[in-house]
């Protein structure tokens, strides 16, 4: 992710194609009657015929004969419209690629007739392919005319490597081939599986197609399947890993709106205490951290900077808008509320993303695009000196960032997230975890088989990564996003557990959807397939065998991409700073007063601006069809 059933896939490949499959090729019934005879060769309703009449009766030879010569014309009329439709959808798709792809298709390597002729005819195989890739710089796994996508430059190496032969170069579908789960823009997979036919005589096939591909994208293994396998229908359930930074289970700063309500709303309920002892360690952090990181830096400043820092950092924080902002703006019904991908804007409130470097000469004429000149000396653009108030703006909300990157969480703390995951196991109604899913749809049940956390976390850099992993058998879109940060919320908030089981009932709440940089599809399961494999004395489909090159794949490829991206942009810092401030009562489910606290998800509520960046119906990442 990462999928879900609102978005079916198909089992071909007609949904990257813009053009509908052709019709299967088909002849008219040979279906037997009781009495042994060919109805399709019958002329009457019953398929009985006079067995005695030679003349032209129904059942006569003359009349057979005109039966015949009637099924042959229309048989004939059959295969003049077959290849009539034929004809249109190819020229359909040349049409899309001329217009739309300017006349090139990642779906289509064309060959030369005398090519194909020269390469000869081999056998394909029905194969499960097992694959790993870092999404970064692709437009998704799935294979389309005009954009850059990881099946695309598969594709494109298989033919290289001789796997697909040069006359099914010029369309995915002639070979079959079906992905197990499809993921999004950027979404990386340490495993998933291509069905497909191929050919594999060559003992170094793997070899020869990992050599045309990047090292992003590996081929783990390619093995012969049954031939009725489909990567897609034949997945009993998948693994996904979430990552995240530990300082996700810090508390609400306690002057930002969430902190304020939850302190609020304790004193009202009686329960303060109860909140701060669940907040273990942490529940004197911001203390400590305004003492010692962010005083001695306003102590540092000039009285008239330090006012005018204050005030611009309160001004910010003024631009959030509340609850009746919201209200005088909607004009019109908006979508229901979700979490979108990660924001791109800067932050409304303190601690904020780090000001991007300016680019040097060279990366301007990167982003300039080809062809362009390097600008006049004299018309160089000096970068603008910042003023001692920006300077000291930018001071402060960099302590915020790298306190929260020196944190490390505790057992107990990763003990209390464990405790709020175990909640998930078993088969629940997940209504409130996707979109547009009410209550009474049987298909919101799903089965989660397994949620742990990895209680060694993950040192990079200066900061502290947790890596969770969820089994089920099939997920609804932004299902996992959404129960991560349901889970964290309850934690870094100090709420009652007992939050996650009333979520499974009927009333709609709003749950925000952690950042998808974390999300990472880690396997899927063939239990079933398997079984039937080893029957019929096949190999079975289990990414077990290549642990030790998928893990190293991971660290260098995935995980070092994951991070760099959060060093750069600050995706986690930013989700939870939105979250925190944005003055709504959304997310008041996490205080002492509960559901009750935040108003019921409605279609009609318009979108916060603050939040237009983590609010949306916006695809999860990973998408799929689960059993």
């Amino acid at each position: 992710m990462a999928g879900d059933e609102q978005h079916p896939e198909p089992s071909n490949m007609a949904a990257s194609d813009p053009v509908a499959a052709a019709p299967a090729d088909s002849t008219p019934s040979n279906e037997q009657t009781p009495d042994g005879t060919n109805s399709a060769s019958n002329g009457d309703a019953g398929g009985k015929r006079d067995r005695g009449s030679d003349g032209g009766g129904r059942g006569g030879k003359r009349g057979r004969k005109g039966n015949d010569k009637q099924a042959s014309g229309k048989k004939n009329e059959f295969l003049d419209r077959r290849q009539e439709m034929h004809d249109k959808r190819e020229a359909k798709r040349r049409k899309v690629i001329d217009g739309e792809s300017e006349g090139s298709s990642f779906m289509r390597i064309p060959f030369t007739s005398d090519e194909i002729a020269a390469e000869g005819r081999r056998p394909k195989r029905k194969v499960a392919m097992l694959i790993g890739y870092a999404g970064t710089g692709y437009h998704g796994l799935q294979i389309n005319h005009k954009e850059k996508t990881i099946e695309g430059d598969i594709f494109a190496a298989l033919v290289a490597a001789g796997g697909i032969a040069k006359a099914n170069a010029d369309d995915p579908k002639k070979s079959s081939l079906i992905r197990c789960a499809r993921t999004d823009k950027g979404v990386h997979a340490a495993g998933n599986v291509l069905s497909l036919k191929m050919i594999v005589e060559e003992p170094d096939i793997v070899q020869k197609i990992n050599a045309n591909l990047p090292d992003q994208i590996r081929v783990w293994g390619i093995q012969r399947t049954l031939g009725s396998f489909s990567a897609y229908q034949e997945c009993d359930s998948r693994w996904y890993e979430y990552l995240m930074p530990s300082y996700a289970l810090l508390p609400p700063h306690p002057e930002s709106y969430l902190g304020k309500k939850i302190t609020e709303y304790a004193k009202a309920k009686g329960v303060e205490e109860e909140y701060l002892e669940r907040r273990d360690e942490t529940r004197d952090f911001w203390d400590v951290v305004e003492e010692n990181e962010i005083k001695p830096i306003f102590d540092r400043m000039a009285p008239e900077v330090r006012a005018e820092v204050l005030r611009r950092l309160k001004e910010e924080e003024e631009q959030l808008l509340n609850e009746e902002d919201i209200e005088k703006k909607a004009q019109k019904p908006a979508a229901d509320v979700e979490m979108q991908d990660a924001p791109t804007e800067e932050p409304a409130t303190e601690p904020a993303v780090e000001p991007v470097a300016q680019p040097a000469p060279s990366d301007e004429l990167a982003l300039m695009g080809d062809g362009a000149q390097a600008p006049d000396e004299a018309q160089k653009k000096k970068p603008r000196q910042l003023s001692p108030v920006e300077l000291g703006i930018r001071e402060v909300k960099a302590a915020y960032v790298a306190a929260k990157r020196r944190y490390r969480a505790t057992p107990a703390r990763l003990e209390r997230l464990q405790e709020a995951l175990n909640l998930y196991l078993g088969t629940h109604n997940f209504h409130n975890y996707t979109i547009l899913k009410r209550f009474s749809d049987p298909s919101a049940k799903r089965h989660i088989k397994s949620f742990k956390l990895n209680r060694t976390p993950i040192m990079i850099n200066d900061t502290e990564w947790i890596s969770l992993k969820i089994h089920g058998q099939s997920f609804m879109m932004h299902q996992i996003r959404k129960m991560v940060a349901m889970a964290v919320m309850i934690v870094r908030s100090g709420t009652p557990n007992e939050i996650i089981s009333q979520s499974y009932e009927s009333r709609r709440i709003s749950i925000p959807k952690a950042p998808g940089l974390g999300l990472l599809l880690e396997r899927p399961v063939f239990e079933m397939y398997n079984k039937k494999a080893a029957g019929a004395d096949r190999e079975l489909i289990d990414f077990d065998k290549y642990d030790e090159e998928i893990q190293k794949f991971k660290d260098d490829h995935i995980y070092k991409r994951m991070f760099d991206l959060e060093e750069k942009e600050n995706s986690f810092h930013l989700f939870f700073n939105q979250v925190d401030n944005t003055r709504t009562d959304y997310f008041l489910w996490v205080t002492a007063g509960g559901f009750e606290a935040s108003p019921e998800r409605s279609d009609r509520i318009k979108i916060p601006k603050a939040l237009e960046n983590e609010l949306g119906d916006e695809p999860d990442g990973v998408q799929e069809v689960g059993s």
